[in-house]
């Protein structure tokens, strides 16, 4: 059997909001956007980098559900809605040059680290809205180093 990643689906309350923490906080690039009047929705697509440069770059004049890139999809319902907290999703995963840099970006923008990179190879934030993200230290561990490691977790991850 043959599968490939497509995309991971996040309902956001807040475009903006969402875009900062996705955007300037893990560093992904908006590969694509569509709006729906009739639908009342915003879908925004967004990939990192790394990603993009390893699958050949952005092809011209096609939707980002036909990219073979591996994607986040932030859906933003025009009309309010209550998610409820975003555990139900269960987490997106990303692989970051170095898992304190990440982290320090992240506190840099009032993200709370639920849970501290102590290993110096996880560490879990959340998005404003509530969907737990994992941060995994590309290649090898880093040395563990303060005040990463001797933090606590702070709320769930």
């Amino acid at each position: 059997m043959s599968v490939e990643f497509l995309h991971a689906m996040v309902r956001v309350t807040d475009i903006d909001a969402a875009l900062k923490f996705y955007g300037e906080g893990l560093g992904l690039a908006e590969v694509g956007r569509f709006d729906s009047e009739q639908g009342r929705f915003t879908l925004v697509f967004l990939a990192s980098p790394d990603d993009i440069e390893r699958c050949g770059g952005l092809p011209k004049g096609v939707r980002p559900t036909q990219m073979d890139i591996p994607m986040v999809e932030l859906t933003h319902n025009w009309d309010p809605e209550d998610y409820g907290g975003g555990r139900n999703f269960g987490h997106l995963a990303y692989k970051v040059g170095n898992i304190y840099d990440a982290c320090e970006r992240f506190q840099a923008l009032g993200v709370t680290i639920s849970r501290p990179p102590r290993d110096g190879r996880m560490a879990f934030v959340r998005s404003p809205d509530g969907i737990s993200v994992e941060l995994l230290q590309k290649g090898e561990a880093l040395e563990p180093i303060e005040p990463w490691a001797s933090m606590e977790n702070t709320g769930s991850w």
